[in-house]
């Protein structure tokens, strides 16, 4: 591949500036001066693009003599060999070599990644920069998390130090799981400290409406993929002066499929002299294993993780040095870039059930073991109007599949299926025999999508043949009734008043039954299923559109499947507790834990008697028993203060997310209660919650006035990210996420982020018989490289498309090369050759490397303990006019690439960040454009369909992206020439 530009700064480089709005077309890049050598030190080299005009130079003269700093001079210019092109030589005083201010002209230079922004220059540009510069220096970045009886309490400090002689805008941003309410936020300057207040949102109000009327980002939090919420702030700093961020944040762990789960989000996006995350876990009950991992953690990293484990408490470090968080020895680039998970469980082998009496408040935690789960009867309603059709119908089909080979024998099942009208598989339940079975997953493959959407038919039915089953006693006594409807689209046929129909099916239910909704998408009314559910003691989930949509909904069904228990109530003495949180519960299923959390009557009380009643299935089961207050100093010497109120918020966290379900389900005298009752508690406990927003007051000064802005709790139906956005709206997603990536067709290649429910795509332009390399990893050893084709004759009412017609991959430590087009496979192993044949379906199992090829449709390339990729053949009519067959790539496992692939596929391999906002209408009404800000650049990108040909060669599957023009400019790293190769199985 030819040598990439550099972007960003040269090593010892010693400044970058920012240049004046007058120069609009300007952007920066630092390049090593290819003559001398390696820059001194203490120079700079800075060439301005501009026009060719003389104005253009004159005015970058007048900037440089007016920004140097005075160690600096202008030591004069000259004529480059190109006449339109001036070089003005800038001189450090203590340098040895003269580095260039050259004017170029447009395009010939990578955009520079790191500007900062300062207060002298108005750096107004096309391409806005990336505020966070080598001028602002991370000093440290500390996540102290402390977990006490499942309740996480986690504090995210960072401090950064501007370096620079001028101030410059300083960026916190912090992703937190959507679970959690956010405590407190302070920011610390030059000896000031400024805190975040917790305020009732309509108090809030006038500060909000004043920061969204002058244009300012009235939302600090915003949703960032399926599970986190991003909060981010900035503040002006002044020159070589510092700031200190801490973020803190509160959650209560759920156990699901028997583990507690923390997740801590770690993107400093930058080196950092000191990072450190730290977590330590007690746990009274005892604790029986921790695991801790990260998605970005290389084989140098995973030492690093620092464990002890002792019966009841547990600490875990991970402290990289500065070197060690280094992508290559050489880089700048951060490995510290993904999700930190700590995993663990509590020991249950002597107690089913653990209280912990804490100053005057209690939590009661029940997960009993060793009990056999209940038999299940489920109803499947699905929903078949047009809006299903495509890809969602295809993943329903797969994943109801996979959900039927979870059911046993004893297990009862029936399907609903509806659009405008209401269909059954069977009248009533079927027993879950394999032939059953069988019959049943033929079915699922006739399900078609057309019509409209009637929901309350299709729920009501699925109600009455559950019922029709008990009252005719055709399922077990003793057993589990579960509807699960899948649905992505509001009700339009039949009842279509929502409320309507909540009561309608909460009526019918009775509470014999418990109600899952999954809704498939964003056009669905997430707020009416969630409350429908919670109305019916079950829950909502949003399936997201995307590949691994089948496994959604497949980890869904899991967690709620086995049922061990059921009807599960708590009860105390009456004269002991007040205001327990909830203590009725449908279900207990297995791998989970119910919680109940109260306040003591007396707060000297040592102790406390309980009883929990519930069904199994062979009998009614009773737990009787008392909860001892213990000595916390004798169970964590010198650790007391850590259980100072952790009950106490606690149960405050437990009790605001239970009256925020009677806001949405209750009635309204209820609604009104439990509105006053969480918001005086939200506000007591200074908990962010929907009816309360943090406001953060950032310092004032001389040329910024003081900023309010507001912290909110997303609601699930603001979390939605791939909005139906008219033209002019708003939209705001930031992340990062590792990608699978594919190139196909003329060429495409996609890049998706399957957890995010999104996409981005670009497309090559470039004569036939050019060869692209597509992935680059000198430490594995591995090349791929793709040649491409044109087609047979241009279409008179079209250009010339190109596809890729053959492949180069090399394994150099293995001694494989492998070629692949359209006609044959020619394979190489340590100099054996053989050539396979599309007509065949062949496999091959070597040493270190497996073949497979499906005939006429794909190979599959397996390296042993590595990487996999599937290479797709699409076979033309060999007496078609104009197109010939063609091949596409699609990689697989590529997290396992190291650190240091590259390549057109493998930059992206381990992820990149990027942000989507202010959609408006694009020149074709049905895709609208919108604002991407990517790598530093701001991009105009369009929101359209590419295609997925893994599964299905001829139509293939849509997958919605954003498509970047121009060859992917700005998105991929330098220029599309930068990535071509001499050779199939060259690397220049």
């Amino acid at each position: 591949m030819k040598e990439k530009k550099e972007r960003g700064r040269d090593k010892g480089q010693s400044a970058m500036w920012a240049i004046p709005a007058s120069l609009r077309c300007v952007r920066l890049a630092a390049l090593r001066d290819r003559q001398a050598g390696r820059l001194a030190s203490t120079a700079t080299r800075v060439c301005c693009h501009a026009t060719r005009q003389e104005p253009a130079y004159q005015r970058a003269h007048t900037w440089a003599q007016r920004v140097l700093s005075p160690a600096s001079r202008i030591a004069g210019s000259s004529n480059a060999k190109n006449s339109n092109t001036k070089i003005l030589y800038l001189k450090q005083e203590t340098g040895n070599h003269w580095p260039t201010l050259r004017a170029q002209p447009w395009g010939s230079l990578p955009p520079l990644s790191l500007i900062h922004h300062d207060d002298d220059y108005d750096l107004i540009n096309t391409e806005e920069p990336n505020l966070r510069s080598h001028e602002i220096e991370m000093q440290k970045v500390k996540i102290d998390c402390t977990v006490t009886s499942r309740f996480a309490h986690t504090v995210m400090t960072s401090t950064a130090l501007n370096k620079a002689n001028v101030s410059q805008e300083v960026f916190f941003e912090v992703e937190l799981p959507k679970t959690a309410f956010i405590t407190n936020f302070s920011m610390e300057i030059n000896g000031m400290t400024y805190v975040g207040v917790v305020n009732e949102k309509e108090k809030a109000k006038k500060q909000y409406e004043a920061a969204v009327s002058s244009g300012k980002t009235a939302g600090l939090v915003k949703a960032s993929g399926r599970k986190m919420e991003k909060f981010s702030v900035s503040v002006n700093i002044a020159a070589n002066s510092n700031v200190t961020f801490a973020l803190t944040f509160e959650e209560l762990l759920q156990r699901r499929l028997g583990k507690y789960e923390l997740m801590i989000r770690v993107k400093p996006k930058q080196l950092v002299q000191h990072f450190e995350i730290v977590a330590d876990v007690y746990e009274p009950q005892g604790i029986t294993f921790l695991n801790a991992h990260g998605t970005f953690f290389t084989n140098e990293l995973l030492p690093l993780v620092e464990k002890t484990v002792t019966d009841k408490r547990a600490h875990v470090s991970f402290s990289p040095t500065l070197d060690q968080q280094r992508k290559c020895p050489d880089c700048d680039g951060t490995l510290i870039d993904g999700d930190f998970f700590i995993n663990y469980d509590v020991n249950r082998e002597q107690f089913s059930e653990d209280i912990q009496i804490v100053n005057g408040y209690f939590v009661h935690f029940f997960a009993p073991a060793h009990f056999p789960n209940l038999p299940k009867n489920v109803v499947f309603v699905i929903d078949r109007s047009g809006s299903m059709s495509g890809t969602k119908m295809q993943q329903t089909h797969e994943g109801l599949k996979t959900i039927l080979n979870e059911l046993h024998e004893e297990d009862h099942f029936g399907f609903v299926t509806f659009s405008d009208d209401v269909a059954t598989w069977k009248p009533s339940l079927t027993t879950a025999t394999k032939e059953n079975l069988k019959n049943a997953e033929a079915f699922v493959e006739t399900i078609t999508a057309s019509g409209l959407t009637n929901i309350n038919d299709a729920v009501l039915f699925a109600v009455k043949m559950l019922k029709d089953a008990m009252n005719n006693k055709t399922v077990p006594e003793n057993s589990a009734s579960i509807i699960i409807l899948l649905t992505d689209g509001n009700p339009n046929a039949g009842e279509s008043n929502t409320e309507s129909i909540q009561k309608n099916i909460q009526n019918a239910i009775g509470g014999e039954m418990t109600l899952f909704c999954l809704g498939f998408g964003y056009d669905v009314s997430y707020s009416f299923l969630d409350v429908m559910a919670k109305q019916n003691n079950g829950l909502a989930r949003r399936i997201y559109e995307a590949s691994d949509a089948v496994l959604q909904l497949q980890g869904f069904y899991e967690e709620v499947a086995n049922v061990l228990l059921s009807d599960v109530n708590f009860r105390y003495p009456e004269n002991s507790v007040n205001s327990l949180t909830s203590s009725k519960f449908k279900q207990l299923f297995n791998g989970s834990e119910i919680v109940v959390a109260g306040r003591l009557n007396d707060n000297t009380m040592n102790d406390l008697l309980f009883e929990v009643t519930a069904q199994s299935l062979d009998n009614d089961l009773v737990f009787k028993g008392k909860g001892i207050a213990q000595d916390w100093n004798t169970i964590f010497p010198d650790q007391e203060y850590i259980f100072g109120d952790f009950t106490e918020r606690l149960w405050a966290y437990l009790t605001i997310q239970n009256l925020l379900d009677k806001i949405e389900k209750g009635s309204p005298e209820e609604k009104t209660n439990a509105t006053a009752d969480a918001l005086e508690l939200s506000l007591k406990y200074n908990f962010v919650t929907p009816l309360t927003s943090m406001v953060v007051t950032k310092p004032e000064t001389e040329k910024n006035p003081e900023d309010t802005f507001i912290a909110d709790k997303l609601t699930e139906e603001q979390r939605q990210h791939v909005p139906q956005a008219a033209a002019g709206t708003s939209l705001q997603r930031t992340y990062t996420s590792s990608v699978t990536n594919w190139v196909d067709s003329d060429p495409h290649f996609i890049l998706e982020f399957a957890d995010q429910n999104d996409a981005l795509c670009f497309n090559i332009n470039d004569k036939p018989g050019t060869i692209f390399n597509l992935i680059k990893d000198p430490l594995m050893g591995i090349i791929v490289n793709g040649q491409t084709i044109g087609d047979k004759k241009i279409h008179p009412d079209n250009m010339m498309n190109t596809y890729f017609g053959s492949f180069g991959i090399v394994h150099a430590k293995f001694g494989i090369r492998l070629v692949v087009t359209t006609q044959d496979i020619l394979v190489s192993e340590k100099g054996k050759q053989a050539k396979l044949f599309w007509s065949d379906n062949t496999s091959i199992k070597g040493s270190n490397m497996d073949l497979h090829v499906a005939k006429d449709h794909s190979l599959t390339v397996t390296l042993r303990k590595s990487v996999k990729f599937v290479i797709v053949l699409h076979k033309v009519w060999k007496k078609h006019p104009y197109h010939q067959d063609f091949l596409g790539f699609y990689t697989l496992d590529s997290h396992l690439f190291s650190q240091g692939v590259h390549g057109l596929l493998g930059q992206f391999f381990h992820g990149i960040t990027f942000e989507v906002s202010d959609m408006f209408k694009g020149e074709d009404p049905d895709k609208p454009d919108a604002t991407m800000f990517v790598k530093g650049h701001n991009l105009t990108v369009t929101r359209g369909w590419q295609k997925d040909f893994r599964k299905d060669l001829k139509k293939g599957e849509n997958v919605p992206c954003w498509f970047v023009h121009k060859n992917g400019t700005g998105l991929i790293d330098g220029e599309i020439g930068d990535y071509i190769v001499s050779g199939l199985f060259k690397t220049i």
